[in-house]
């Protein structure tokens, strides 16, 4: 057996949510890599243009859709200009998420608003997502959710709703992969470690200082990448992982 061939992903379409930067942005080129052609989805259309030109360069085809997974006509146009483009849908990756300028405070000082939110934006997005792309996605097809470690911590002081919707998304994995196993579709998600993209650092209001500190806290002792995404990724979107599914991957440089 050719073992190195199961993580081939030769003839497969992923679409990957907010994957102008950082985690996303490492999937899909990782995804292009091993052979999958990529629809990447973001608010910021400049940013998604530059990894698709990226997933060109590499020889696979790319399209970039401007997208807000918060907004279900968005979403619903996203499914259609995939299906329009390349005729079928494989992989889907809800990797969008995160705080989008919420800063850290503690619980009491939430408001239904911002508390709304990160739910809606870490959660309620990714069930919205994968119920609007099911009825597309190939028999044997593959959902990947980004997750995180903030899901399994005994609570998350100054980040409660972001680690609750993690913690949401864990369940709704496996909830989803018991529901859509019948059809030989297969659910598992991603959790991240600590990981220095510019999404973490506007949101945390830290510097190089601050994030050099926190690699040193990590087992491995450094922040992730985009490219360890990248590779956790093709695995659950590959015959690699075949047997795998109600999962969670943590990637997160140690426990």
């Amino acid at each position: 057996m050719d073992i190195l061939s199961l993580f081939r992903l030769d003839g497969d379409v992923a679409v990957v949510t907010g994957a102008g930067t950082g985690i996303g942005r490492g999937i899909a080129l990782g995804l292009a890599s091993a052979g999958a052609d990529v629809v990447v989805a973001a608010r910021r259309a400049d940013m998604i243009e530059a990894v698709a030109a990226e997933i060109r360069a590499m020889g696979r085809r790319a399209l970039a859709v401007p997208t807000d997974v918060m907004v279900e006509d968005q979403v619903k146009n996203l499914v259609d200009k995939t299906v329009a483009e390349f005729g079928k849908l494989d992989i889907w990756v809800n990797n969008a998420g995160g705080l989008q300028g919420e800063r850290p405070v503690v619980l009491r000082q939430h408001t239904d608003e911002s508390f709304g939110h990160i739910l809606d934006l870490n959660y309620v997005a990714v069930w919205r997502c994968i119920r609007l792309a099911q009825e597309f996605i190939q028999p044997g097809g593959r959902f990947i959710n980004v997750s995180s470690i903030a899901a399994d911590r005994n609570g998350t002081p100054t980040n409660g709703p972001y680690g609750a919707a993690k913690a949401a998304v864990n369940h709704l994995t496996k909830t989803y992969a018991s529901e859509l196993a019948r059809r030989k579709i297969r659910v598992n998600a991603i959790a991240p470690g600590p990981v220095d993209t510019e999404d973490f650092r506007e949101s945390m209001r830290i510097g190089d200082a601050e994030v050099q500190a926190m690699a040193k806290n990590v087992i491995l002792g450094r922040m992730g990448s985009d490219e360890d995404f990248g590779a956790a990724a093709v695995y659950l979107a590959s015959k690699a992982s075949d047997w795998v599914t109600g999962q969670v991957l943590v990637v997160s440089g140690g426990p």
